[in-house]
């Protein structure tokens, strides 16, 4: 939408652009002293909120094509580091990302383009504010909620007038050409949030069907949930601009205006027993291996590692037969561990789920080993596999249904069924050669498996 990097196509969503200048309008009229800006593109953490530190922020959109497309802004450190503090009281783990902190990490802390695509049309309207650059977090809606509360506390402590924006595409899945493919919950989704946002409905945001918002492949849903977390406690007077997505990916501009206190919108303590309630449930409907998984974990961390499980409350059908198992951890949506075995190595299909457990918490060589305090917060899924059986081509092959083996010498390389973003045979089998280390040309054997997915 940039009409530097659009180069005409900006025109095919001139709704976007000339919402994005009346929002920089109307935050131009709002008399605010700085701008919080949260973007999906930024230094994003799987356990906490990454703040850029560095005293002047600049950015560009040269990856686009546009480098003279250039901001420099000043931060707004004295408000950035009281959100880190207020924040901190909160249980909610900040980032401050300096120069030398984002090197350790690998990360920049130049301005990305979720900040400077909006910024180009909001300084357009006149806007030349002090900034503070916020990424969003893969915490738990509530935490995420809790942060944006910590934002609006930490602006009061210091009487600062802020305007938060929420950088946020909705779903990449619109169109058979989007970026991430089609898929039909991408207007479900879409249509959803749109009409959600229209009505400030915090409950119902924060509610939407995880697995709707996974298969649309959003992108902003999290950013919304923390702006939406610095309007606690007061009516919401909230109007959508504008909404396309001729590029196959949702754009929605929306203004949000605080109005006056409503305890009956203070919403960070309902949020919080909400996800009580989910977490409980799902503890409760989950399968038997997973509550063996689950269970293992919980007896190797407190020590009890010579009896894993009880054989005698373990069904027949778990320890009578023998199968490949993989034990796959996740922690707010993301994976945090996954380890399995392609046959049997143990007498009985409990054993292997027992032991494929520990080594996916401890001993996955991409993830640092899981802490005994992130037990509760773990999903866990066990596939249990079927005999592997050879196959002449792709076109035996099936993403959703089948995994797939592929073998060159000595290198194997194994990946599991129906996985999110792996949607064609080429893209399974490329990603089991990466994982074998097979190059593309090489000849290789292919074997596909069946799963039994237990969650």
């Amino acid at each position: 939408m940039v009409p530097e990097v659009g180069q005409g196509r900006d025109e095919d969503v001139s709704h976007t652009k000339g919402a994005m200048l009346e929002l920089g309008r109307r935050v131009s009229d709002s008399g605010a002293d700085t701008l919080v800006m949260i973007t999906p593109h930024g230094a994003v953490f799987s356990d906490g909120i990454g703040i850029n530190a560095v005293k002047r922020l600049e950015g560009d959109l040269g990856r686009f094509g546009a480098a003279g497309v250039r901001f420099a802004l000043n931060n707004d450190v004295e408000l950035m580091q009281a959100i880190g503090k207020v924040a901190a009281g909160k249980g909610i783990t900040v980032a401050a990302l300096d120069n030398a902190l984002a090197g350790r990490y690998g990360v920049s802390t130049g301005l990305d383009h979720g900040i400077t695509a909006p910024l180009y049309f909001i300084r357009e309207a006149g806007v030349n504010l002090p900034l503070v650059h916020v990424s969003m977090g893969l915490l738990p809606f509530h935490e995420l909620y809790a942060f944006g509360v910590a934002v609006r506390e930490a602006a009061d402590q210091l009487n600062r007038k802020i305007a938060v924006l929420a950088s946020a595409d909705l779903s990449h899945r619109l169109t058979p050409d989007a970026p991430a493919g089609y898929h039909p919950a991408g207007k479900e989704f879409d249509s959803r949030l749109v009409e959600l946002v229209g009505a400030a409905d915090v409950e119902g945001i924060c509610g939407l069907d995880p697995e709707l918002a996974e298969n649309a492949g959003e992108c902003g849903l999290r950013s919304i949930i923390m702006m939406l977390g610095t309007l606690d406690g007061v009516t919401i007077g909230s109007e959508v601009l504008s909404y396309e997505g001729p590029f196959g990916v949702g754009y929605m501009v929306a203004a949000l205006v605080p109005g006056a206190r409503d305890d009956n919108r203070l919403f960070l303590g309902k949020l919080r027993q909400a996800a009580l309630y989910r977490a409980g449930a799902k503890r409760a409907a989950e399968s038997f291996p997973v509550r063996l998984a689950r269970q293992v974990l919980e007896r190797y961390f407190s020590g009890a590692k010579n009896k894993l499980f009880d054989p005698a409350q373990v069904p027949e059908e778990f320890k009578n037969n023998r199968a490949g198992v993989f034990v796959s951890l996740k922690k707010h949506g993301q994976l945090r561990g996954c380890i399995g075995t392609i046959a049997p190595t143990y007498n009985t299909i409990a054993e292997e789920i027992a032991h494929n457990a520990i080594s996916a918490a401890i001993r996955d060589p991409r993830f640092n080993p899981v802490e005994p305090g992130e037990l509760p917060e773990l999903d866990i899924s066990v596939d249990v596999l079927t005999d592997p059986e050879p196959v002449q081509g792709l076109n035996e092959l099936d993403p959703r249904r089948y995994g797939v083996i592929v073998s060159a010498g000595g290198r194997r390389g194994l990946l599991l069924p129906d996985l999110e973003g792996i949607n064609t045979v080429e893209e399974q089998v490329n990603i089991a050669r990466q994982k074998a280390g097979i190059g593309p040309g090489e000849a290789v054997r292919l074997e596909r498996f069946e799963v039994v997915r237990y969650r």
